[in-house]
C-alpha cells in the first residue's frame, strides 16, 4: 500500500465507529506475538478520541489503518504513548513511524514538561522511539502511579512483572526527558557556536598590492601538541645537522639563510 493514500491525523469523536476494530486488532496482535499488552475496551478508546488524546491513520476512502493514544500519570508528570497498532494489511509501509511521530508531537504540545515513556516488546517500536529521542531506562524511572501498573493485569506476563517486584519484565522501558533533551540541544548549539567562533579566528584579511582583499587561513595545533613538538625537535635536528655540514664545507651566510627559509616558511 502506498503511503500517499494514507492519512495520519488527530482522532475525533467521528472516529468512534473504529473503536471495536482497534481493540480487537490489539488483542489479536498480542496473541500472535505471544506477548501481552494492557487490554483496553472500545469505551476507553472512544474516551481518548473525545479527549483529543489519540492519533488515527486511515486511507482516503475511510479504511482504518492504525491508531495510538496518550495516557497521563501523576498529574501529567509522566505521559505514555500507548496502544500503537497497525492493521495487518498496512504493516511495513512506514505508517507506524508516522503515527508515533504524530502522537509524540501531540504529547509534546499537550504536556510540554512531561516525561514521555513507553513499555514495548517490539524491536520496530524501540527503533522508532530511539529516533524520537527516547532512551532505555530501568522501571524505577517510570511512573509509580498504581493505576498505570494496574493496567498490566490483563497482560499475559503480569505474573513475571510482579515476581520481579515491578522492577523488570518482558517489556523494555524507554523514556524521553524534555529537560535532558533541552540540555542536549543547548550543548550542541554551544559547541556549534564555539566552532564557528574558532573558524572566524582562523581567518585574517589583508590587502594585496593590487588593492584586493586576501583571506588567509591560519593553521592551529590545538589538540595535536605532541605531534607538533616532535616535528619541531626533528626540524631542529635537521637544521643543526645541516649547519654543521655547511660550516665544514665553508658555505656563505647567504646560503645558510636560504636553507633556513626552506624549513621556516
Amino acid at each position: 500500500m502506498e503511503k500517499h493514500n494514507l492519512i495520519v491525523r488527530l482522532a475525533t469523536a467521528g472516529d468512534k465507529h473504529y473503536a471495536e476494530t482497534i481493540t480487537t486488532e490489539m488483542e489479536e496482535s498480542a496473541k500472535a506475538r505471544g506477548t501481552g499488552i494492557a487490554k483496553r475496551s472500545p469505551a476507553y478508546i472512544e474516551k481518548k478520541m473525545d479527549e483529543g488524546k489519540a492519533v488515527i491513520a486511515v486511507t482516503t476512502d475511510g479504511t482504518w489503518v492504525g491508531f495510538c493514544y496518550i495516557e497521563a500519570w501523576e498529574h501529567g508528570k509522566y505521559v505514555a504513548n500507548s496502544g500503537l497498532i497497525v492493521a495487518p494489511a498496512f504493516r511495513k509501509t512506514g505508517v507506524a513511524t508516522d503515527i508515533k511521530k504524530r502522537i509524540f508531537k501531540l504529547s509534546r504540545e499537550m504536556y510540554p514538561t512531561s516525561k514521555i515513556f513507553g513499555l514495548t516488546t517490539g524491536l520496530a517500536v524501540m527503533k522508532i522511539n530511539s529516533d524520537l529521542g527516547y532512551e532505555p531506562v530501568t522501571y524505577s524511572e517510570l511512573t509509580s502511579d498504581e493505576e498505570f501498573w494496574k493496567g498490566c493485569k490483563s497482560c499475559v506476563n503480569y505474573e513475571i512483572l510482579m515476581s520481579k517486584g515491578r522492577k523488570n519484565c518482558m517489556c523494555t522501558a524507554m523514556l524521553f526527558d524534555p529537560a535532558e533533551a533541552e540540555e542536549k540541544v543547548k550543548a550542541a548549539e554551544a559547541a556549534r557556536a564555539a566552532k564557528e567562533a574558532e573558524e572566524k579566528k582562523d581567518v585574517s584579511t589583508t590587502i594585496s598590492s593590487e588593492g584586493e582583499l586576501v583571506h588567509h587561513r591560519h593553521r592551529h595545533f590545538k589538540g595535536n601538541l605532541t605531534l607538533f613538538d616532535r616535528w619541531v625537535r626533528f626540524k631542529q635536528f635537521v637544521l643543526l645537522k645541516a649547519k654543521r655540514k655547511d660550516d665544514d664545507n665553508g658555505d656563505t651566510p647567504d646560503k645558510k639563510r636560504s636553507l633556513l627559509s626552506i624549513f621556516f616558511w
